[in-house]
């Protein structure tokens, strides 16, 4: 099937190229736009209690109200004199650090009167921000976007220098060139089609444009090697790309398939954003393998004999000819060596604790002016200010019925006892009868306008039946004592409501605790999907259930050893990090990514060597040949695949800096140690049995190591 295919692109390369054009040139400004529709929302589960409850929190519109502000480029003194002419108390102006000033609204303070001091401020040549976690989500995602263009421009010289040391030669060098960017614009495109019918995270522009440019390298890497080699040999050209996409082409495929669902095992997170992720990544792969089954024949038939064109002299220090004879001539010790390096990392991994920030102010770095602002913020209205935690309550009749009202009040005392809460705002704050509250619900045309105003704070548009308490608590957002508070407050609303009640806290700390327990929860769930998944396709590839299980056997020994390798990364704030949990929002993505790019390397790897077996060959040399005429194109794609990862770190968002370091640890733990070491003295020490229970039919055309 692939050959015949392979053929008709040969035959039509110019058809197909100039279908590929019109593709790329017509999705252009469907990927520029890419990030119009992302969020940094999608955390929430459907049809949950936290759910509800934060969705009837969204229903209260009490009108726009004055937010903090962080006014810059001017002084303390400055921003207290301009504050005078509004007749502002200079006790609102707090400094955070030169010309940085957090500006508190006082009570009564009005909205036009935001809007004019902000006037003053700018035509003094001062700068105002609003001090909000909508703010802070809109500098996430324009960080995370910057950090796209930024990090491309820095991994590109430098993917370029390392793709003509791989290849040796300037032609080729543009073929992974060509199919990475034509792959990774058209999942742009698609994620950006996508994001406009579903909750897609702001990090998939990342994610989906480095993964794409990352196994598309790759696989262009595998199979232009092959094609090489196949015309090194002597073969003609459309003959020489036939069988590289037949024998290349054919592991790239399973490969492929191998990572698009491993990344689809996401979706048994059980959320928008987990399902977001699981789209947006499975779309980039199968992008990719379009490309390269399509336009990559195409473009090296018109290449022809000229992919040798620049070519460069490489010094051959016959690394891998020393290390493929030592690992088959002392398999033992090999694998030891191996187990030896990756363990002690593996020993740390029960100590990995993940958690997703309710404080979005920690995800920037401690020296941007909004987090900063949002500390001292915290220092003045207290930690918890910044996040309420808001309980929905539906009691059995309506808001129509005084003894409702009375009920409200005592839950608003009990709240008020509970350890760790600093206030609770509630109806009963107004001060007024449960008569006039009922009446007021039943009649609002007939309610005092001050009546009706306040209670708009605390019961949602068109709802008779739904009243929000606010919890306020002594510690911050991200702190355990905090979601530990929302678990408390949830079993005693179970326990203290009378039957028929439906509550429930919400907003925001409730919805990232409850997205921390799912993932948490569900992670194991999804590292045995995509477990599952490597054994499947390595089965279905290779023939062989041993190395299937070796396969999955070695994945897990890298994963726990990545994990090790994150938790002393955070202990120790290496690459700029600071202390914090690892964010759950990404860190699952680390390990369903290595499992699927593993089956890359496995899967060349595997077939090269049975490539070699046949007849009475000794598996010993089979491994030792398969291993020599892949070990420099497998650990030069893992580091290929490093460059593009680390060029994230330069994000000034911690979430992308843990995702660049852990996917970089585990590529080349992969690459350098597992396909290098250990998969081939395992399958040396199996002798005969290696591949159980696949057996070559026939001894190979050619015996050739370099073939």
């Amino acid at each position: 099937m692939i050959g015949r295919w392979t053929r008709f692109s040969v035959k039509h390369r110019w058809l197909m190229l100039i279908l590929w054009l019109i593709l790329v040139a017509g999705t252009l400004p469907l990927a520029a736009g890419v990030t119009k529709h992302l969020t940094t929302n999608g955390f929430e589960i459907p049809h949950s209690q936290v759910n509800w409850a934060t969705t009837q929190v969204s229903h209260i519109h009490t009108g726009p109200a004055p937010q903090p502000l962080l006014v810059q480029q001017i002084s303390r003194s400055a921003a207290q004199r301009l504050g005078v002419r509004l007749r502002i108390p200079a006790s609102q102006f707090h400094a955070i650090g030169p010309n940085k000033t957090l500006f508190i609204p006082p009570a009564g303070f009005k909205v036009a009167q935001a809007r004019e001091f902000r006037h003053l401020i700018t035509h003094h040549h001062g700068t105002t921000e609003v001090v909000s976690q909508i703010q802070i989500g809109n500098l996430v995602t324009h960080d995370a976007s910057q950090t796209l263009r930024r990090s491309a421009v820095l991994a590109m010289p430098v993917l370029a220098v390392m793709l003509l040391m791989v290849f040796g030669s300037v032609a080729a060098v543009s073929l992974p060139l060509i199919i990475a960017l034509a792959g990774s614009e058209l999942a742009l495109a698609i994620v950006s089609i996508i994001s406009r019918h579903m909750h897609l995270s702001v990090f998939l522009t990342d994610i989906v444009s480095f993964l794409a440019l990352g196994v598309g390298v790759d696989y262009a890497l595998f199979i232009s090697t092959r094609y090489r080699q196949d015309l090194d040999d002597g073969m003609s050209v459309e003959d020489a790309v036939v069988d590289a996409m037949s024998h290349a082409g054919r592991s790239v495929l399973y490969s492929g398939v191998a990572v698009a669902l491993a990344v689809a095992t996401l979706l048994f997170g059980a959320n928008p954003y987990w399902q977001g992720l699981a789209v947006g990544g499975a779309v980039s792969i199968f992008t990719v393998l379009l490309a390269t089954h399509t336009m990559l024949p195409s473009i090296m038939s018109l290449f022809g004999q000229h992919v040798h064109w620049g070519r460069i002299r490489r010094p051959d220090f016959h690394l891998w000819k020393r290390i493929s004879h030592g690992v088959t001539r002392h398999p033992v010790w090999a694998l030891m060596l191996g187990l030896a390096i990756l363990l002690p990392f593996a020993r740390l991994a029960p100590q990995i604790h993940m958690s997703t920030p309710a404080n979005l102010a920690t995800m920037l770095p401690r020296t941007n002016p909004l987090r900063q602002a949002v500390g001292k913020q915290q220092q003045i209205d207290g930690a918890g200010a910044i996040a309420p935690i808001a309980v929905a309550v539906r009691l059995p009749g309506s808001l129509r019925q005084p003894a409702n009202w009375d009920t409200m009040a005592r839950l608003a005392e009990h709240l008020r006892g509970m350890r760790n809460v600093a206030s609770v705002s509630s109806p009963s704050d107004l001060h007024l009868p449960s008569q006039e509250l009922a009446a007021a619900v039943a009649h609002p045309r007939r309610a005092p306008t001050a009546v009706k105003k306040g209670l708009s704070a605390f019961i949602p548009a068109k709802s008779s039946t739904v009243a929000v308490l606010y919890v306020v608590a002594k510690t911050g957002p991200n702190d355990a004592r905090t979601s530990n508070l929302v678990g408390r407050i949830d079993a005693h609303l179970k326990s203290w409501l009378p039957p028929g009640s439906r509550a429930a806290a919400g907003g925001l700390v409730p919805v990232l605790r409850s997205f921390n327990q799912t993932t948490q929860s569900h992670l194991l769930l999804i590292i045995a999907a995509a477990l599952a998944v490597a054994l499947v396709v390595l089965t279905t590839a290779t023939g062989s259930l041993l190395q299937a299980v070796l396969g999955v056997l070695f994945d897990g020994v890298v994963a726990l050893a990545t994990a090790g390798f994150l938790v002393l990364m955070d202990r120790h704030q290496l690459f700029g990090l600071e202390r914090q949990p690892l964010d759950s929002s990404i860190t699952p993505l680390i390990f369903v990514l290595l499992f699927g790019l593993s089956m890359d390397y496995e899967v060349i790897l595997l077939h090269r060597i049975q490539e070699r077996l046949g007849g009475d060959r000794p598996m010993a040399q089979a491994v030792e040949q398969g291993v020599r005429t892949t070990g420099a194109m497998i650990t030069g794609a893992g580091m290929i695949m490093v460059v593009v990862f680390l060029a994230l770190i330069i994000s000034p968002l911690q979430v992308l800096k843990t995702l660049a370091v852990g996917l970089s640890f585990a590529v080349l733990a992969d690459t350098w140690i597992v396909r290098s070491l250990m998969v081939p003295s395992a399958t040396t020490l199996f002798r005969r049995h290696g591949f159980w229970p696949w057996r070559p039919r026939s001894v190979q055309a050619s015996n050739d190591p370099n073939t």
